[in-house]
C-alpha cells in the first residue's frame, strides 16, 4: 500500500458554477455503443462504471451535430431530441456518485466518411480529406450558419439531458481546427483571411452556446497539438488562438491532445510513445491562459503521471482515459493509496481504438468487461453462492485471469505453472522493446493473487494422474499453445511444413525471446502473423546488431498492427534500424544457410543468405488433460490458447468469463 494518496490529484476544482471533486477526468472517445443512434444499457453501465469508480469529471463520447458530422456506424443520431431520455439516465446515475457530466460535440470537417454519413464532408475551403481519398466541399455561407445552428441545437439538447456542459471538438484538424488553420481555411470572405475572421466560427458557436444554455453551463474546448506536420498549426499558433479566445473568457477550460488526422498514430498513443505525451503541450497553454484550466491529456497512463503533471503546474485537470477502461475503479483505488491494485492499460490499442478502428463498440484487452457492465455487473464480481475448490493449470493470461476472478469470487484456488515464471508466451512479448508494459500487467497478476490468497505453485506440470491429489471440484485447463514447428505459411498452404525446415539454423520467435538459442549474425524473420510476434522480435534482433531481414505474406510489415495505429511508427523505427522488409511474399525453401523467397504477386524468386531462419507462425494449441478428466468425470472447462492460439485479448476474456460461472 503506499504511504499516502496523490494529494495533487484528489484536490477539487471549481469550473464555472460547478466543483469538480477531484482532478480527474475520463475524457471523450468515442465508445461506438450507441443503438440505432440512441444511448442505451451498454453506455449506461460504461459510464456509470467509471462515475463509481472515482472520476471527477466524464466527458461523455462525441455527438454528431449535423448529418456531415457522421462518423462512425453506432454515432448517437444527429439533431435528433430522441436521445435526450437516455443520456438523462446516463447524467443521473453518475451525478449520483458525485461525477461533473460534459458532453462533447464534433463536426470533423473534411475529414467525414461517407460511408456512413451519406453526405457530403463540408469544410471551410474543399480541401481533401486524410480519413480517406475523397474531397470535401468548400461551405456556403448558408451552410455555415446551419453548422453553428446544429452546435447549440446539440448543447441544448445536452442541457436537457442534465450535461453540466459540453466540451466543443476543435483538434485533430477537425471543422473548427480547420477554420483557424491557413492550410485549410483560403477563404476571403468574413470567415477566412485574417486571423480574427478565422477566429470567426469557434467565437460565434461559444457565444451563442453560452446565449442559449446559460451562465452555470460549462464549456470547454479540445484542442490538439502536431509540430512535426508542417501544414497544421504550430505550439505557438495554438497558444495565440487559445489565448485570443481566453481573453475573451469564451471557455471554461481547454483540454490539449496530440497527433492529428493529417497522421492518425499520435491521437492514441501506443507503447512506441512516451508517457505524460501532452504534457508539454498542456503547460504551454497554461502559460497563455488566465480565464479558462487547462486540462493534459495524451498518454497520462497512471496516477503517479497524473499527481506530478498537477503537482509541476503543468495543469490543472487530466485526462486518463485509456487507463479508467482498463481499470474504472483507478480514481478511488489511487485515492484510497491503493495504487498497486489498479489493473494497468498496456497502451495496445487491440481492443479500444482497434475495435473502434473496425466500427465495433469498445472494450480492453486487460478488461473485458469494458463494454459489458450492463451484462457483467461493471467491473465487479458477485461473491460465488458456494465456495468450491478450484485447479488452474497453466499461468498464462487465461489461467491468472481465472485464478483471479474465482478468487475475488471467493473460491478456494490453486494454480499450478509447469515453468519459473508466470505470464507464459504473452511474458515473452513483454521482453520485446517498448513493451514492458506487458510485464507490469503480470507483475499485477503475480500481486492480485498474493493478495487473493491464491496459491501458486511453480515447476510443477500437471499430469492427468495428479488431478485428483489436488482434491479439485472444478478444474481450468489453461495450458496455452505450443510453437508451431512446421513454419506453416498461409500463402504456401499447400505445405503442411516449410520446406527444408529439417535443414536446421531455425528457431522460433519463442526460442528468441526466451534467450534459448543465439542466432547468427544475418537473419530472416518469417513473419506469417503480421503482428507483434515477427515485428517486435525483428526490432528486438536489429537493436542487438543483427542484420535483420522480414519475410511476410501481408503487404508490409505489421499490417495486422493497422488497427492499433503502431504500424506506422513500427515500421518507421524498423528502417531506422535498417531493417529490410519482403512484402507480399513466403519462403518456398529453406537450404539451412539462405532462403528462396518467393513474389506472391507474380511468382519471381531470389535468394536470401542467412545464418538463422526465425519463425513467426500461427501456434500450435496444447491441451494433454482435458479429454481424460472429463472422461473421468471431473468437471472441466479450457480457456485460452489450448481451446486455439490468438492473441491474449481472447484469453483473458475466457479466463475472465470462465471463473464468472464458476
Amino acid at each position: 500500500m503506499s504511504a499516502q494518496p496523490f494529494h495533487h490529484l484528489f484536490q477539487p476544482l471549481d469550473l464555472r458554477h460547478h466543483r469538480v471533486k477531484n482532478r480527474l477526468t475520463f475524457g471523450a472517445h468515442t465508445a461506438n455503443m450507441a443503438a440505432d443512434g440512441l444511448p442505451g444499457e451498454r453506455h449506461l453501465g460504461y459510464y456509470t462504471e467509471r462515475a463509481r469508480g472515482g472520476a471527477g469529471m466524464i466527458v461523455v463520447e462525441p455527438v454528431p451535430v449535423h448529418p456531415a458530422a457522421m462518423l462512425t456506424a453506432r454515432n448517437f443520431r444527429a439533431g435528433d431530441d430522441a436521445v435526450i431520455p437516455g443520456f438523462r439516465r446516463i447524467t443521473e446515475a453518475c451525478k449520483a456518485h458525485g461525477t461533473v457530466m460534459i458532453q462533447q460535440l464534433y463536426h470533423v470537417g473534411g475529414h467525414g466518411d461517407y460511408d456512413n454519413s451519406y453526405h457530403p464532408n463540408w469544410s471551410p475551403s474543399g480541401r481533401p480529406s486524410f480519413h480517406d481519398s475523397d474531397g470535401s466541399h468548400a461551405m456556403t455561407e448558408a451552410e455555415i450558419e446551419e453548422t453553428i445552428a446544429g452546435f447549440v441545437a446539440a448543447a441544448w439538447r445536452a442541457h436537457e439531458s442534465g450535461f453540466d456542459g459540453v466540451e466543443l471538438f476543435a483538434t485533430y484538424h477537425a471543422l473548427i481546427d480547420q477554420f483557424w488553420t491557413p492550410w485549410s481555411n483560403r477563404r476571403d470572405d468574413r470567415w477566412g483571411g485574417s486571423f480574427d475572421n478565422r477566429m470567426r466560427f469557434s467565437a460565434t458557436l461559444l457565444e451563442r452556446i453560452r446565449q442559449r444554455c446559460g451562465d452555470d453551463f460549462i464549456i470547454g474546448l479540445a484542442v490538439n497539438m502536431h509540430p512535426e506536420i508542417d501544414v497544421a498549426l504550430s505550439v505557438e499558433s495554438v497558444q495565440e488562438i487559445v489565448a485570443w479566445h481566453d481573453e475573451r473568457a469564451l471557455m471554461d477550460y481547454v483540454t490539449c491532445g496530440t497527433g492529428s488526422y493529417f497522421d492518425f498514430h499520435g491521437i492514441i498513443p501506443t507503447v512506441l510513445y512516451e508517457e505524460k505525451l501532452g504534457a508539454p503541450f498542456a503547460e504551454a497553454l497554461k502559460a497563455v491562459t488566465r480565464h479558462a484550466r487547462v486540462q493534459c491529456e495524451s498518454h497520462v497512463r497512471t496516477p503517479e503521471n497524473a499527481n506530478t503533471v498537477i503537482g509541476a503546474g503543468q495543469a490543472d485537470l487530466v485526462s486518463i482515459v485509456r487507463g479508467q477502461i482498463a481499470d474504472p475503479h483507478l480514481g478511488n483505488k489511487a485515492q484510497a493509496g491503493r495504487d498497486e491494485t489498479i489493473r494497468p492499460c498496456i497502451s495496445c490499442n487491440q481492443m479500444c481504438w482497434g475495435r473502434r478502428h473496425r466500427d465495433y463498440w469498445i472494450s480492453c484487452l486487460v478488461n473485458p468487461s469494458a463494454g459489458r457492465e450492463f451484462e457483467w455487473g461493471g467491473d465487479r464480481f458477485e461473491p460465488a453462492a458456494q465456495s468450491r475448490q478450484v485447479l488452474v493449470i497453466g499461468g498464462g493470461p487465461a489461467g491468472l485471469e481465472a485464478a483471479r476472478v474465482a478468487a475475488e469470487r471467493g473460491h478456494d484456488v490453486t494454480l499450478c505453472e509447469a515453468g519459473p515464471e508466470l505470464g507464459g508466451r504473452f511474458a515473452l512479448a513483454g521482453l520485446q522493446p517498448r513493451r514492458g508494459q506487458i510485464s507490469e500487467l503480470v507483475r499485477w497478476w503475480r500481486g492480485e493473487l498474493e493478495r487473493l490468497g491464491v496459491t501458486v505453485h511453480y515447476n510443477t506440470p500437471v499430469e492427468e494422474e495428479e488431478v485428483a491429489a489436488y482434491g479439485a471440484d472444478a478444474v481450468v485447463v489453461a495450458t496455452g499453445a505450443l510453437p508451431d514447428e512446421d513454419a506453416f505459411q498461409r500463402g504456401l498452404a499447400a505445405h503442411d511444413r516449410l520446406p527444408g525446415i529439417d535443414r536446421g539454423h531455425v528457431a522460433t520467435v519463442d526460442d528468441v525471446m526466451a534467450r534459448q538459442v543465439q542466432p547468427g549474425q544475418r537473419v530472416i524473420v518469417l513473419d506469417d502473423l503480421g503482428h507483434w510476434h515477427g515485428a517486435g522480435t525483428a526490432w528486438h534482433l536489429a537493436e542487438l546488431g543483427h542484420d535483420v531481414q522480414v519475410v511476410t505474406r501481408l503487404p508490409t510489415i505489421g499490417a495486422e498492427l493497422a488497427r492499433t495505429a503502431a504500424d506506422g511508427p513500427l515500421r518507421a523505427r524498423l528502417a531506422q534500424l535498417g531493417v529490410e522488409a519482403f512484402g507480399d511474399s513466403v519462403i518456398s525453401e529453406w537450404h539451412g544457410d539462405r532462403a528462396t523467397v518467393q513474389r506472391l504477386l507474380d511468382g519471381a524468386s531470389r535468394d536470401l543468405p542467412a545464418d538463422t531462419l526465425i519463425t513467426a507462425t500461427t501456434a500450435a494449441p496444447f491441451d494433454p488433460l482435458s479429454d481424460a478428466l472429463r472422461a473421468q468425470g471431473v468437471e472441466v472447462h479450457t480457456v485460452g490458447d489450448c481451446v486455439a492460439p490468438r492473441l491474449a485479448v481472447m484469453a483473458i476474456y475466457e479466463g475472465r468469463n470462465c471463473a464468472r460461472g464458476l
